[in-house]
């Protein structure tokens, strides 16, 4: 029977299964959401295509993606004409993309934007409410998954950088359904005030459950990189809400450099990766013990210096003639005091008759310098006064010289001026004036009048 049995090796087998694959489909054309897009360094990519109800491996090599006019991204939706294969090392299936068109935004990226736009309007993301990292943290509350890369690369630096530091870890899941809930609770959990269980104490050679006493200084929350799915807890609200409110500081570190989250711009500070949040946490501690012995050796030298200062103030005032001859001192300033007792009255008398002088002088000064200024002030109304007078005539002149100008000018529009040279100014019997032959009818009184006088006369005719 062995020998009669047909016997395929594996290879052998995927190789037969991609031929089918590839003969039987054909190329066609799949509509999908982008996730897990890697541009390799040969330049192929390599994603993955889903919809609400599956998900596919894809490969798009250089030779065709040159064709492509946009970057493919994570949450992105296209339609890509492609045909499926199966890549034969490891038996995955998989499509093979010749061409892709951007059709919009995929769901996924969707629900990001509008959320971020809704949680951006209420003033989460604002600059001025995030709170400062405290300068040297003694317990840090760490809010991730026990069993993931993150925990062990927050670990391994915090205990390097600092060996003293407790470290509480909130064990979580950071992926699934749950996940936002888990992260959120622990969050509100570690910010509670009071003793605390169910957290595990990091640091010791043995790891227990311990019930911790608040404050806790400072809080990481995160979770190694993967596709936005992958990291889709921390772009839930109930996760961006419960960092917004959370009392303690946070930093967030989820993913990789790359991958932005909701969390990320609700924390007070936003870390690349898991590692560089532990960087973030805490400086090196040999980084302060050289600042604390610098500033100690500072203070030694600055209280030596005083000490040395003051010892030699204190020996020059004890060698000072004050301390060697008080006594003295005192029958220095008696004797000092009693020649001024003796010159006191004529001192007084002195200084009464100096000031008494040099009140007259004041006086005399003042007198002197009232009648001066009474002459000048005299001196100066008279020349104002001419001036003044002189003024008044030039403006009287000018005054009645544009007086006969107006007086010239009225007697040229003076009417009467006109009759005088022969012209006659003729009225009705209302008093308008009469300009012209139709304005009158015959039988009408009308009024002539010249420059000697007036006569009235009827009109008998009109030509």
């Amino acid at each position: 029977m062995s020998s009669e049995r047909k016997v395929y090796s594996v290879a052998e087998v995927n190789r037969k299964a991609r031929m089918v694959l590839e003969s039987g489909l054909g190329e066609l054309w799949v509509e999908g959401e982008l996730s897990r897009v890697v541009i390799h360094s040969s330049r192929h990519w390599y994603f993955t295509l889903k919809d609400e109800g599956a998900a596919v491996s894809c490969a798009m090599f250089r030779t065709d993606n040159a064709r492509v006019i946009f970057t493919p991204k994570d949450g992105m939706k296209v339609q890509m004409l492609a045909r499926p294969s199966l890549y034969e090392a490891n038996g995955r299936y998989q499509l093979i993309a010749s061409e892709m068109e951007e059709t919009g935004t995929g769901n996924l990226q969707e629900q990001f934007e509008k959320l971020k736009a809704k949680l951006a309007a209420e003033g989460l993301f604002d600059e001025n409410r995030k709170k400062p990292l405290p300068l040297l943290p003694q317990k840090i509350g760490v809010v991730t998954s026990p069993t993931g890369a993150a925990i062990r690369d927050i670990i391994n630096v915090l205990t390097r950088r600092f060996p003293n530091l407790e470290i509480l870890l909130a064990p979580v899941t950071v992926q699934g359904p749950t996940a936002a809930k888990s992260i959120a609770g622990a969050i509100r959990y570690l910010n509670q005030v009071g003793p605390m269980s169910g957290l595990l104490h990091i640091g010791e050679e043995n790891k227990e459950d311990v019930g911790p006493t608040l404050p806790i200084d400072l809080l990481i929350v995160g979770r190694g990189g993967g596709s936005i799915e992958d990291l889709w807890a921390f772009n839930e609200e109930q996760v961006a809400r419960a960092i917004f409110e959370s009392k303690i500081p946070v930093i967030s570190a989820v993913g990789h450099e790359i991958d932005f989250t909701i969390a990320d711009f609700v924390a007070d500070v936003r870390a690349p990766t898991p590692s560089a949040a532990a960087e973030l946490a805490v400086r090196e501690k040999s980084t302060f013990e050289d600042e604390l012995s610098y500033y100690d050796r500072r203070l030694k030298q600055g209280l030596k210096s005083m000490e040395q200062n003051l010892r030699l103030r204190l020996g020059r005032a004890a060698h000072s003639y004050v301390f060697k001859e008080p006594a003295a001192l005192v029958a220095r300033y008696r004797v000092s005091v009693a020649s001024l007792g003796g010159r006191l009255p004529e001192l007084l008398m002195y200084g009464a008759g100096n000031r008494r002088q040099r009140m007259e002088q004041a006086e005399e000064r003042m007198a002197h310098s009232l009648q001066s200024g009474v002459q000048q002030t005299h001196q100066r109304v008279d020349e104002l006064g001419m001036v003044m007078q002189h003024r008044m005539e030039r403006k009287l002149e000018r005054d009645q010289q544009k007086l006969n100008r107006l007086k010239s000018q009225l007697r040229m529009l003076n009417p009467l001026e006109v009759l005088g040279r022969g012209y006659s100014l003729t009225r009705k019997a209302d008093g308008s004036v009469v300009r012209n032959a139709e304005s009158v009818a015959v039988g009408e009184e009308i009024m002539t009048q010249f420059a000697d006088g007036k006569v009235v006369s009827n009109i008998t005719r009109k030509e």
